[in-house]
């Protein structure tokens, strides 16, 4: 099935669903695709129907009304839908319950988001361990607690955010390991001052677990998950001001579950797959695409919305929505004058971002990360390549990436290098010295998500299918 639109939006979580609503104001005709049975992402995700989902919430408030608003809007939303291949001008290929889908437009605004930045540790691919934005989404749409007795550990502000809902839930943190000192929190006071009401937020996340007496490590990681067929215990130790390990009192916890995760990445792997340029920004989560004013990438007609332009948190994810579908209405020549707004627009949105770009700063792991990850640590899960594999391999001769790729198969599994991607990165920065611009991004082709492949090739019959006459000898 092929459809033009004016408009293809990828993402239907704030950014998206903002991106829609203001193209389709300005008649636009709009396609939203999303994975998730509704919209909402990650922040706002639906709730589960069942009986076990949790009681309703701001968070979900919002949801509800971010859902009736793109709802009434009249953009079609395609739902349940994977997105697996894109082509420029632009074609975006997708599998969904009806089987594959195609559709068309001449402007793309790139909303997926962001995915979870890991440090791999020992012990961390037995069962029980979840990240840490996969934890909130078992709870928030599900009311499933990740564990009984669980650790959360990384950095960032998504720890005490996973910690606390652990704890309203129902569920005990046996601690809460943050590699970031309190120093790190203290020096980002004036961006947190800008947003008070967040920063009540995260206070309150902070007094609910200080009342449940959790156990909070600052400058600490986790040195090893132990357990045989599960999680059975964790023991932590500090880190200096660069993360690394140091001497000091180590402590094992029993637990029978770890939320572990360190910040968040911008998802790239579209605006990747159709050739635009990037930078890397540490402060905004690492590799973002290369942006004009109206959050265009070099690729005429591809914009980027949301944390996926920079991890900048949900407040500011509308916003950049919003500025986009301008953009999109600009480049068609219709809607007036809208410079006005525009600027408007995008001066809210900076003064949002502050806030969401600190906390990303924040959880942003120093050079130093890479000493966390011990020889026999497994880093590329999909390979099952450990530390000790990939430095043989950079000591070999690979320094970036792609030579990490050709040489091992790091980053060829059906993750396709989210997973272990940052992660190898670190230890080739650690191994040469060089930057992370240098070392390069791991390259995106399709398929973007694992498919199976009766999905896209459907039924036939091998009998059936047409063979050409042989050439005349």
């Amino acid at each position: 099935m092929s459809s033009p639109y004016d408009l293809i939006v990828l993402g239907a979580g704030p950014a998206g669903a903002a991106a829609a609503i203001k193209a389709r104001s300005l008649g636009l005709s709009v396609a939203v695709i999303d994975e998730a049975p509704a919209a909402g992402g990650q922040v706002y995700r639906a709730p589960s129907p069942a009986p076990t989902a949790t009681q309703p919430d701001a968070d979900r408030a919002k949801g509800d009304a971010l859902r009736a608003k793109l709802a009434a809007s009249g953009a079609v939303l395609y739902a349940n839908h994977r997105v697996w291949s894109l082509t420029p001008g632009f074609s975006v290929i997708a599998i969904g319950p009806d089987g594959p889908l195609t559709l068309e437009a001449s402007n793309l605004i790139v909303a997926a988001g962001a995915i979870e930045r890991h440090i791999p540790v020992t012990g961390w691919t037995l069962p029980g361990v979840i990240g840490l934005a996969g934890a909130t989404i078992l709870l928030k749409a599900h009311g499933v607690l990740p564990g009984r007795r669980v650790v959360v550990a990384g950095s960032g502000p998504l720890l005490l955010l996973a910690a606390s809902k652990i704890v309203a839930a129902g569920g005990e943190v046996a601690a809460v390991v943050d590699a970031a000192p309190r120093a790190s929190w203290l020096a980002r006071a004036g961006a947190m001052l800008a947003r008070p009401d967040l920063m009540a937020k995260g206070a309150g996340w902070l007094l609910a677990l200080l009342k449940a007496r959790v156990p909070i490590h600052s400058g600490a990681a986790i040195r090893t998950i132990h357990g045989t067929d599960g999680v059975e215990a964790v023991t932590i130790g500090p880190v200096d001001r660069d993360w690394r390990p140091v001497g000091g009192a180590e402590r094992t916890v029993p637990a029978d579950a770890v939320c572990l995760g360190f910040g968040l990445l911008p998802s790239t792997e579209v605006t990747r797959l159709l050739g635009a340029k990037h930078r890397y920004e540490p402060e905004l989560g690492g590799w973002v695409p290369a942006l004009d004013a109206s959050l265009q990438t070099s690729v005429p007609g591809l914009f980027v919305a949301g944390d996926g332009a920079g991890v900048r948190g949900a407040d500011a994810a509308p916003l950049s929505g919003e500025l986009a579908a301008l953009g999109v209405i600009s480049r068609l020549g219709r809607g007036g004058d809208l410079a006005g707004e525009a600027t408007k627009i995008e001066n809210a949105w900076r003064r949002s971002s502050r806030f969401g770009a600190a906390m990303s700063a924040l959880a942003m792991p120093p050079p130093g990360a890479a000493a966390l990850i011990a020889p026999q640590a497994t880093v590329c899960r999909c390979e099952g390549l450990t530390r000790a594999t990939l430095d043989a391999a950079i000591a070999a001769g690979a320094r970036t990436l792609a030579d990490l790729k050709a040489t091992t198969r790091c980053g060829m599994g059906p993750c396709g290098g989210r997973v272990c991607g940052e992660a190898a990165a670190m230890l080739i920065g650690a191994a040469t010295g060089w930057d992370r611009e240098t070392i390069g991004q791991p390259s995106a082709r399709p398929p973007l998500r694992p498919v199976p492949l009766a999905a896209i090739t459907g039924a036939f019959d091998y009998d059936e299918l047409p063979i050409p006459a042989p050439a005349p000898l």
